[in-house]
């Protein structure tokens, strides 16, 4: 069931759940864990490629909604809200460990059995697409994965990074056009070494 507040849609149903968590019904919290725990080691992995740092953040998350569970308002979006929380917790970890790679593959949807040269070929341009994803500053590539990885909505982007929904459709449109310079720059320099081969 969607509702909407102030031009941001929100999910009442996980407003719901989480007001009665706010209220003291913290064994509902495994409902909101497993609606989001998936998508939140998906962000957490595009983020650090660390399967095991991604494993904890995602409890990092929850532990922390936990924790600032009164601070939660029902009339905002819950996944903005629990972003703003996993992103906290990504820069605090970050402080200790850095890794600047997002794994593209895990995103990227098969094709219908693809042949061996179109299999190669796509395999080539996901590594480029992973380093150029890997050459992007921080905020760019948090921007892309939320906004293309995450299928996250420019609202609730907005919301978690503290800007307004125009700033973030710039920062979107900014990341794409560095991504492809970055991507086209990596191809042309893979073309002239299979040239000089």
């Amino acid at each position: 069931m969607l509702g909407v507040f102030s031009n941001v849609t929100v999910n009442t149903t996980d407003n719901a759940v989480m007001a009665e968590v706010r209220a003291g019904q913290v064994a509902r919290l495994a409902v909101l864990f497993e609606r989001y725990h998936r998508a939140l080691f998906r962000y957490f992995i595009s983020m650090n490629r660390h399967r095991e740092q991604a494993e904890d953040l995602v409890q990092e998350v929850f532990f922390r909604i936990l924790r600032y569970r009164s601070s939660y308002d029902p009339a905002q979006s819950f996944t903005a809200w629990m972003y703003q929380i996993a992103r906290n917790a990504g820069v605090d970890q970050g402080r200790k460990r850095r890794a600047e790679v997002v794994d593209i593959d895990s995103f990227v949807l098969a094709s219908a059995a693809p042949g061996p040269e179109e299999s190669a070929s796509r395999g080539q341009d996901l590594e480029l697409l992973r380093r150029a994803m890997s050459r992007l500053p921080e905020d760019k590539r948090e921007i892309l994965v939320l906004s293309r990885f995450q299928g996250m909505k420019h609202e609730d982007i907005a919301e978690v990074l503290g800007c307004e929904v125009g700033t973030v459709k710039v920062r979107v449109y900014r990341a794409l056009r560095a991504l492809e310079q970055i991507y086209f720059a990596l191809e042309k320099d893979r073309g002239e070494k299979e040239n000089a081969s």
